[in-house]
């Protein structure tokens, strides 16, 4: 099967949390047999921050970011492609973009992918004239990152013909114990781009206990926090590249894991980082949300805080033998049970599964 993907970038992770997402999950479909084909735009000063050469499991197309590139770029995807997958956010002609696979032919499987649900819906349910209203009926079937029966069920409500989480997951290749980096070394680190509807929790579970336990350091990665206020035990290290993660999680007594305010909401939402970490070798406090323990079993397998006292309360209790018992069980659950391999082979199998239905209706 030939597969076209237009996405924000598969080469640069530079304020783009997706791209482990994709990387992962593409790499596993083309080992399937599946031919992929990469369409990203020239935009954001993305290609001058590339972390990752063009892989060899997939082609990367980087089209202008002008209407007539991505015009383009679609029409030389729809003539060559078994399926069309659009996902959200993409960055520049979004609307436009997604419109337009709506519209193409039924003899293309149209799947939009959504690596971002909760805002998507909460975008949907605050403009009753959302463009995506009116096209998601158009496409074959919705998959989803995160988001559990609440997305599937309000994807369902707005006309979606199907509606399938694909979760995050590791790649035991890309991310594995490293040597520890002295410059992430810390009692607790978070690695998150400042973005508007994380920054409070960002403050509660993670600025407010650094001040909390000044006896404990600190570290936090990303990209935006550089005028933000912080304690003098905590150290900001800006943008962190994909080969530095694994240093980066396995250099500190633990991390944080929080998640974005939609995403805590619908629950059923687990980030990338929660598997990098996790796989790199740390220890994870995450802020609550349902669904944690589909994934992991709070109190053994990960620390689960319902805020920042809680939070510090974990730190405080926390010592290396734990820590490494708790990474030791989470790691073993991760491997056997939330990989991209088994990620791609269940994309595979609503491919077979969806694609005689659509062949039947015809």
């Amino acid at each position: 099967m030939k597969i076209c993907f237009f996405g924000s970038s598969l080469v640069s992770s530079y304020w783009n949390g997706a791209a482990t997402y994709y990387r992962g999950m593409l790499k596993e479909i083309a080992a399937l047999g599946h031919e992929v084909t990469f369409y990203e735009p020239d935009a954001f000063d993305r290609q001058s921050h590339r972390d990752i050469d063009a892989p060899e499991w997939a082609k990367v197309v980087v089209y202008p970011a002008t209407s007539d590139g991505w015009r383009r770029s679609l029409d030389t995807a729809a003539q060559s492609a078994d399926m069309l997958v659009k996902a959200s956010g993409v960055g520049v002609f979004d609307r436009e973009l997604e419109n337009a696979v709506a519209a193409l032919p039924s003899r293309l499987m149209r799947i939009y992918w959504d690596v971002d649900a909760p805002a998507t819906l909460e975008a949907m349910e605050m403009d009753p004239q959302h463009h995506l209203r009116r096209a998601i009926p158009c496409y074959d079937m919705v998959l989803t990152y995160g988001g559990g029966e609440p997305v599937v069920s309000a994807y369902r409500s707005v006309g979606a013909r199907d509606c399938v989480p694909i979760y995050n997951a590791l790649d035991p290749a890309t991310h594995f114990p490293s040597p520890p980096n002295p410059r992430f070394a810390c009692d607790l680190s978070l690695l998150a781009n400042r973005l508007p509807d994380r920054e409070t929790r960002v403050e509660h579970f993670f600025l407010d206990v650094a001040r909390r336990l000044p006896e404990k350091s600190f570290v936090l990665g990303g990209s935006g926090w550089d005028d933000k206020d912080a304690s003098a035990n905590l150290r900001k290290v800006g943008h962190v590249g994909t080969a530095d993660h694994n240093a980066f999680f396995g250099s500190g007594l633990a991390t944080l894991n929080v998640n974005r305010d939609s995403m805590a909401r619908y629950g059923f939402s687990p980030p990338t980082r929660v598997f990098e970490a996790i796989g790199a070798g740390a220890c994870l406090i995450t802020d609550q949300w349902a669904g944690i323990d589909h994934f992991l079993d709070p109190g053994r397998e990960v620390l689960v805080a319902a805020d920042g006292a809680e939070v510090a309360e974990h730190l405080a209790t926390l010592n290396p033998e734990r820590a490494r018992s708790i990474t030791r069980r989470a790691r073993a659950r991760i491997l056997s049970q939330h990989t991209y391999r088994q990620r791609a082979r269940q994309f595979n199998d609503l491919f077979v599964a969806n694609s005689s239905r659509i062949e039947a209706a015809e």
